[in-house]
């Protein structure tokens, strides 16, 4: 199998951390990982995780592959996702792991998207990927994101809706339910009309042609579908309608890796998995970091890149 590509994300959190702490313990396909030297080498000396300087990313699984900042003309994680995707594109990775980054900082620094998704959907020339989760037995793809709640109404569309359904569909088919908008997919109207008029006939779309999608019905009625194993896939309207009940499942279900969410990017022509936690600067450079997330993104690339 081609290695999976690692970015450890923002240098200053606690993606080096997780990564050679998860690179100790991880017996899985080759990892070679693009990052800062600077900031692998004492997480990687305390896990005896070994580093090879090169000035291209290399698929040889001895070792990892480390850049040094000042090589690169923009943000390291920045120059390191490049790195990554360009392997996945050319075949010479088999799926790309990313660590977090802080997107404000970035932002600042002159990085103009607001995170993960966006950038790679460029480099990739897909104009809207699709930001899903899995944890345990569940699966959530978002309709809207990054979008203060005021802004979420005009932005779940018949389109973008029935554009997630498909993106769910074709990355791993089943059942998806469609949550409404509004508290009771709107209660027959009494508390909106959005879920009729948008969901409805985003539902209907996708069951003529062929995808197996139920909705609108409330949040609460999927995701319990879903822990029964009725529904594969949520497809949630905004942020925190799905992630609220994906990662309060995940804490509830303890610290297996099994159980741990993980971001998967849908609509790519590559494979893109990655922690959904962030960078956590307030135990950065502790050694009290958590590996489990960084552990279980490497398991499902490693699934999902056979």
């Amino acid at each position: 199998m081609k290695p999976l590509v690692l970015t450890p994300g923002d240098p200053t959190g606690i993606g080096p951390e997780i990564t050679c702490k998860a690179l100790a313990s991880w017996h899985g396909a080759p990892v070679v990982v693009v990052g800062d030297r600077a900031a692998l080498e004492p997480w990687a000396e305390r896990y005896g995780v070994s580093l090879v300087s090169v000035r291209e990313l290399v698929t040889a699984p001895d070792g990892v592959a480390v850049l040094d900042p000042g090589d690169v003309a923009e943000p390291v994680e920045v120059a390191s996702l490049r790195a990554g995707v360009a392997a996945c594109l050319q075949g010479r990775a088999s799926a790309l792991v990313t660590g977090p980054i802080h997107k404000a900082r970035l932002a600042r620094r002159g990085f103009h998207h607001a995170g993960h998704t966006g950038f790679l959907g460029e480099l990739c020339g897909v104009e809207a990927p699709v930001m899903a989760f899995v944890g345990g037995r569940v699966r959530v793809a978002l309709c809207t994101v990054h979008l203060p709640l005021r802004e979420v109404a005009e932005a779940w569309t018949t389109r973008v809706i029935l554009h997630t359904v498909r993106a769910a569909w074709s990355a791993r088919p089943g059942r998806i339910a469609v949550c409404g908008l509004n508290p009771h997919a709107g209660d027959e109207g009494l508390l909106g009309e959005e879920d009729a008029r948008e969901a409805g006939p985003a539902v209907a779309a996708a069951r003529a042609e062929g995808i197996d999608a139920l909705g609108p019905i409330s949040a609460e009625g999927a995701f319990r579908a879903a822990l029964r194993g009725d529904v594969d896939w949520v497809v949630a309207a905004y942020h925190d309608q799905g992630l609220v009940a994906l990662k309060s499942l995940d804490i509830a279900a303890g610290a297996g890796p099994a159980s741990r969410s993980v971001n998967w990017t849908l609509g790519l022509p590559i494979v893109r998995v990655g922690v959904d936690h962030g960078t956590a600067h307030d135990i950065a450079g502790r050694g009290i970091a958590d590996e489990g997330g960084m552990v279980a993104a490497l398991s499902l690339a490693a699934e999902l890149g056979r």
